[in-house]
């Protein structure tokens, strides 16, 4: 199962635990099954402190459990963890072995004081790029505490259990038999959801800070460049940002980085953190901005959650978001047939009929991703010509399971109130209305600034989009933007991180111009 540069990877890994650990399999007569017996015989192999069992007896089967000796065992995974989550079964390992995790002090203290019994259950697609950070982050709280158990189930393999809980886009997590979130959470998120912290002490812990030189909102591409940029000035620099990393989180492949042939969203997220970090940058993260506050010299940013922060200068790097249909039915369906990741959710509807919104570069690619999956894809133009490279469009007029409708506008998700069973759209060229007959929808048309918080504090565009000269300068003094948000051209990430940097040098620009200090 798992060839040989492989096996010493993780044999070197496994030299880490620090306590035994027992892996017990539930097996039936399937080929699955034997795919797992062979992962799991490959990995008994590599440590005299891993030990194996195949006389389990769970009601999903394949499956297999990992716990300490003598332990309860408390994590599962309903599948064979490959793919992209094959770290999350090295990590169970390492982490039920006594390995200590990479965590804050103050992150383990509340994942202790958690109150039982919590039984959580995953479905994933091990193609998905984003459920593994939601299991991991799981399987960590079920290691560090007692009474939290976490069950990793496959969608593709336990199809049965998907269609009866209506699971359509993954990462879906189930909390004691109930529906609890879906799609990427970190573990500071699932934490705030199930115990929150003390929201009055963050925000006066916010509050004491005194004013930085520069304080960056956005922890995205743009974002990490601006403050790297800025901290190895000297000054003093923070970051406050819903989630470090931003968009990137959510995308898959990542191939013209330049100097970097291949690389994933989540990835390039990590490694943003730690070039951070590097620099010593005060990290607020799950922090959402409610306002900003222009002023004089200091200029305030205030938080949803209470509490602001004062700095000198501003950089603004809060990215984009995609950008919805905005038609009856869209947000009552999301997650039950509408989705926004083809390589996330795909998967999950493999033999049924769909419709990608969109004849850009992504909604095309979308397209031909999905026709290898699903029985038959309808992509919907707005426009009476498609936007894709012409590469993309040949590719996409060669499948035989593919419908372009051009000129089409959509204006309605129907659903039976717990899927989506349909899509109106109305042909622009005869103003007549059609109805599609499908289970998903995949919407790709492109994204939307996240500057909600701005309008009427600063010169947007009707886009949304923040007004930049040059060199990054708002329209108020102190104030600078990059990235997504902002007018410049092309979104790419590429271009963001070096916007990011030139707004730290217009900033430290302006900085030394009019400092007193």
């Amino acid at each position: 199962m798992l060839d040989d540069n492989t096996k010493t990877q993780v044999r070197a890994y496994l030299e880490k635990l620090v306590t035994p650990i027992e892996v017990v399999a539930t097996l039936d007569e399937g080929k699955s099954a034997q795919e797992m017996r062979g992962l799991l015989e490959d990995l008994a192999g590599l440590s005299d402190k891993l030990s194996m069992r195949f006389d389990g007896s769970d009601a999903r089967h394949p499956s297999f459990s990992v716990g300490a000796v003598g332990e309860a065992p408390r994590i599962r995974f309903a599948g064979i963890p490959m793919g992209h989550e094959f770290t999350s079964l090295i990590l169970a390992l390492l982490q039920s072995g006594g390995y200590p995790p990479k965590v804050e002090a103050e992150m383990i203290t509340r994942i202790k004081g958690l109150k039982g019994p919590l039984a959580f259950e995953t479905y994933v697609s091990l193609d998905c790029h984003n459920c593994p950070d939601v299991i991991q982050a799981l399987n960590l709280m079920a290691v560090l505490n007692p009474g939290i158990t976490s069950t990793m189930i496959d969608g593709s393999l336990f199809r049965a259990e998907v269609e009866a809980k209506n699971v359509l886009a993954v990462p879906m997590v189930f909390l004691n038999g109930e529906h609890f979130g879906q799609g990427r959470s970190s573990l500071e998120e699932i934490l705030a959801k199930v115990g929150p912290g003390d929201t009055a002490g963050m925000a006066a812990k916010l509050d004491a800070k005194a004013p930085f030189d520069v304080l960056v909102v956005g922890g995205g591409p743009a974002g990490a460049a601006a403050a790297i940029y800025a901290a190895r000035k000297g000054i003093r620099t923070g970051v406050v940002a819903e989630r470090f990393g931003g968009q990137v989180l959510d995308t898959l492949a990542i191939e013209n980085f330049i100097s970097v042939t291949h690389t994933e969203g989540p990835r390039l997220a990590s490694a943003l953190e730690e070039h951070v970090k590097e620099y010593g940058v005060d990290i607020m993260n799950m922090q959402r901005v409610e306002s900003l506050v222009p002023g004089e010299k200091i200029h305030e940013v205030k938080m949803a959650g209470g509490g602001s922060l004062k700095a000198k200068n501003i950089i603004l790097a809060t990215g984009a978001r995609w950008r919805e249909m905005n038609v009856p039915g869209e947000n009552h369906y999301r997650g039950k047939g509408v989705a926004y990741c083809p390589h996330c959710d795909g998967p999950l509807f493999k033999g049924k009929r769909v419709a990608v919104i969109g004849g850009g570069n992504s909604g095309v690619e979308a397209a031909i991703d999905l026709a290898g999956i699903v029985s038959h894809v309808t992509l919907l133009e707005f426009a009476d010509t498609l936007r894709a490279d012409a590469v993309l469009q040949e590719k996409l007029a060669s499948l035989p399971n593919v419908t372009i409708i051009k000129s089409a506008l959509s204006t309605e998700v129907s659903g039976d109130g717990n899927k989506v069973n349909g899509l109106v759209y109305t042909d622009r060229t005869t103003n007549q209305s059609h109805k599609l007959e499908l289970e998903g929808i995949f919407v790709q048309i492109g994204l939307l600034p996240n500057t909600d918080f701005l309008k009427g504090t600063l010169n947007l565009t009707k886009y949304g989009e923040i007004e930049i000269d040059p060199k990054c300068h708002t329209s108020v003094p102190g104030v600078f933007a990059a990235g997504d948000c902002t007018t410049v051209p092309y979104k790419q990430i590429i271009i963001a991180m070096g916007e990011g940097a030139k707004a730290s040098l217009s900033a430290f620009d302006h900085l030394i111009r009019t400092s007193t200090a």
